[in-house]
């Protein structure tokens, strides 16, 4: 089975259509056949992603650090849990399990996570690709600051190639899944 790292808010964001499109993703992921890889928390996007593939009869592998398990905010019922010493640990621990990696709406760990798993495609760790979920516009300024990125040339074509970004669920997770990304080629510096 083919994974596909989610990462997304802890909270559910202001307004409710980004719930609902996290319930579009849960349901195009288990109609692919996916694996979920998450942060396994229990509460926000986080939450509500992993709470409809698991209703839908998909699989979640969570992965937390153990400090996160102390404070009470993992998921409980998942699939398959990993509990990891640190924060460093458990972004190692869902990379190296996932295909692919999309970002949905979050905050500033959300963007954290996609653009370290970006980074390491410029670096040669892994060329999986990377997608941005682009509910209600949200990533539209991304998406031009990673093209003025090109434009300038601090961003190769090749490189840029490897995030897409697409409101579409299903034809985002298309995109990313259809690629083929190479496994790990380096060791990951943490």
């Amino acid at each position: 089975m083919q994974s596909v790292a989610i990462f997304c808010g802890s909270s559910s964001g202001a307004d409710p259509v980004y719930a609902e499109a996290a319930k579009a993703m849960a349901a195009a992921i288990v109609e692919r056949n996916l694996r979920l890889v998450y942060g396994a928390g229990s509460v926000g996007l986080m939450g509500t992603v992993a709470d409809e593939v698991l209703r839908l009869g998909g699989t979640v592998l969570g992965v937390i650090p153990q400090f996160l398990v102390d404070m009470e905010v993992g998921h409980t019922g998942l699939t398959e849990l990993i509990v990891t010493e640190t924060m460093h640990e458990r972004k190692l621990a869902m990379a190296e399990a996932s295909d692919a990696f999309i970002a949905m709406p979050g905050g500033i760990g959300t963007l954290e996570e996609i653009i370290e798993v970006f980074t390491w495609t410029q670096l040669g760790i892994h060329q999986k690709h990377c997608g941005l979920y682009n509910v209600n516009g949200y990533y539209d300024h991304l998406s031009a600051l990673l093209g003025h990125m090109v434009a300038e040339r601090f961003l190769k074509d090749a490189h840029a190639e490897l995030m897409h970004t697409g409101a579409d669920a299903g034809a985002l997770l298309d995109v990313v899944m259809s690629k083929e990304g190479a496994e790990f080629q380096g060791k990951w510096l943490g």
